[in-house]
């Protein structure tokens, strides 16, 4: 009888791990979520070139429709930015967060004799300061969350 009593006030790990697991994910996502909301809201779609240290101007669409969020179970921590696109973006969302060198293409996209040209891009950041903008809610997200 005292045994089963005993047994009673401990934990069952497997449970308790689960269930925060279950939270941890929830809690991630929703903040990954947040993050990327607040990050294609900051750029503007606009012709005119946006000013040094200000989130980027969006020319095509394609810098805001690429900017993704993933859990990482392994990690147990989320991903947050622009897709890597090779073709058309290159190293430019790179090169626009922390300021670098990028590739332009000179013409038109579909004339394959049009020369490139190496600029450097002064830093426009964009998800940095969506992150720091949402980090403060974070712990509200993670309170009462594993149930």
């Amino acid at each position: 009888m005292i045994g089963m009593k005993a047994k009673r006030l401990f934990f069952d790990t497997k449970a308790v791990r689960s269930k925060v697991d279950k939270a941890t994910r929830r809690v991630l996502s929703k903040f990954g979520a947040f993050v990327r909301r607040s990050a294609k809201s900051s750029i503007r779609k606009r012709r005119r070139v946006s000013a040094p240290g200000q989130p980027p101007s969006s020319h095509t669409g394609l810098l805001k429709r690429f900017i993704f969020f993933s859990y990482d179970p392994s990690q147990r921590s989320v991903v947050i930015g622009p897709e890597r696109l090779t073709s058309k973006m290159g190293t430019a969302p790179e090169a626009l967060e922390y300021g670098g060198r990028s590739q332009v293409a000179g013409g038109r996209q579909y004339d394959k004799r049009s020369k490139s040209t190496k600029v450097i891009v002064r830093q426009r950041p964009f998800m940095g300061p969506a992150f720091e903008k949402e980090k403060p809610k974070l712990p509200e997200m993670w309170k009462n969350s594993v149930r």
